[in-house]
């Protein structure tokens, strides 16, 4: 396992990184503490949950916070959560009152103090704002989150969904306070989604952050599971956890990718899951990508990626699969909760 840098923070992170979202919800504990364990078995140290994974498919108002609570007991029964870059996340709902969200010193010091109780820890690694509050001044986050480092709750912080120039505001207002600054952020990234080429990741190779993406595999589409003029698979992630969403992949140019990677699978003899992670493995810029296997099959498939030999001539023959810097899927299309994910 070759090992890299978390950012500018000296920590040493695996270049896969365990995402914990099913957990609790479609995968079951028993399954979950498995996964947990194989993963680390095979070099994984760096595992990302939040406060909101666990809840049931499709309703997000029960089961909020399992997936930590698995973790938790996960670690505790294995005994080395010292060994383990531990991730957690703030910011969506985790009730009906209205201050439990968003980005306020109120929720992000009751929420950490809750994540700690269930990740039965002391401290989290690398505690992260799940998404933007445009309402909330900078500044006053920042003091939060550097607060919970001052009390040794956390060691580092990150974001998820910040544009560019939102994460460099939070660098010149942590340099004009005295804070301490970001060092991570988590982006969508894989061979239908490529925006953060363009500015996110120049930006982020220049500052210093550490980029994790997730959905390398644009929600489990590039693993082939979805084809084209089949009905959508009833266990899959757009049909059971979202209800629907994504069906915007559905359309000629995307089955035309998926297939080209399939054949290109073929001749290197791995999957095209496997084919797709161990491009982005070799991508510029980025720290870790996210896996979130709901199996155990599924995470030794995902493991095989590490393993896949790619050339120069692989990596162009993927890259031109799809524009640099641009989207194969219409994504500004989508409302509601997710559109801040896709600022760049």
């Amino acid at each position: 396992m070759n090992y890299r840098n978390l950012g500018r923070t000296g920590v040493q992170v695996s270049p896969l990184c365990l995402g914990c979202m099913n957990f609790g919800g479609r995968t079951n504990e028993a399954e979950a503490i498995e996964i947990i364990q194989r993963a680390m078995d095979a070099g994984i140290n760096f595992i990302d949950t939040a406060n909101v994974y666990g809840h049931d498919p499709g309703n997000f108002e029960i089961g909020r916070g399992r997936s930590e609570e698995i973790v938790g007991r996960a670690l505790k029964q294995n005994g080395k959560r010292v060994q383990v870059i531990l991730a957690t996340k703030v910011h969506y709902p985790m009730g009906d009152n209205p201050n439990a969200q968003g980005n306020s010193r109120k929720h992000i010091l009751e929420q950490c103090v809750a994540s700690l109780r269930r990740l039965q820890t002391d401290y989290i690694d690398l505690y992260q704002l799940h998404g933007v509050s445009p309402e909330i001044p900078i500044d006053e986050t920042l003091r939060a989150l550097d607060d919970l480092i001052q009390r040794g709750w956390v060691r580092y912080i990150g974001i998820s969904g910040f544009a560019a120039w939102e994460i460099l505001e939070g660098l010149w207002v942590s340099m004009e306070y005295g804070l301490n600054r970001f060092a991570s952020e988590q982006a969508p990234y894989n061979l239908l989604e490529r925006r953060i080429e363009r500015e996110l990741i120049p930006m982020a190779k220049t500052y210093g952050i550490a980029i994790l993406t997730w959905s390398p595999l644009a929600g489990g589409f590039l693993s082939g599971k979805y084809r084209r003029g089949k009905p959508v698979p009833a266990d899959s992630r757009f049909e059971v956890f979202w209800k629907g969403w994504g069906r915007e992949h559905m359309n000629e140019v995307v089955f035309d990718i998926v297939e080209e990677i399939e054949r290109q699978s073929r001749d290197k003899d791995c999957t095209p899951t496997q084919l797709a992670l161990a491009w982005q493995l070799q991508r510029s810029g980025i720290t870790s990508v996210i896996i979130g296997p709901r199996t155990l099959d599924q995470l030794e498939d995902n493991l095989g990626a590490m393993e896949v030999p790619m050339s120069e001539e692989d990596v162009e023959k993927l890259n031109a699969l799809t524009p640099p810097g641009l989207v194969a899927v219409p994504y500004y299309k989508q409302e509601g909760w997710q559109a801040h994910l896709y600022r760049w």
